[in-house]
């Protein structure tokens, strides 16, 4: 094999390890499949459901309606919807 593609091979590696490792704020596109009294059933980022929080006072959205999800530094506990689309 060739010196040079194996190097490069080994640093694409390593940063995607370390990226894998990094705590920061995630917002992704997720769906409103449900409405319960606990909160809003989405899907998160690996396709799980979850029972979340509304950030946004005196909205009131609809079960199918598409909305911007914000995972705070990795931590889906704080899990919550921050937008609409």
């Amino acid at each position: 094999m060739d010196f040079k593609t194996e190097l490069l091979n080994a640093i694409q590696i390593m940063v995607s390890r370390k990226l894998d490792d990094c705590k920061a704020d995630r917002t992704y596109k997720s769906v409103v499949k449900s409405i319960t009294q606990k909160g809003y059933i989405v899907l998160d980022e690996a396709g799980s459901e979850r029972i979340v929080p509304c950030c946004i006072p005196n909205l009131t959205l609809k079960a199918g309606q598409s909305v911007w999800l914000k995972e705070p530094m990795g931590d889906l506990k704080g899990l919550h919807i921050c937008g609409i689309l």
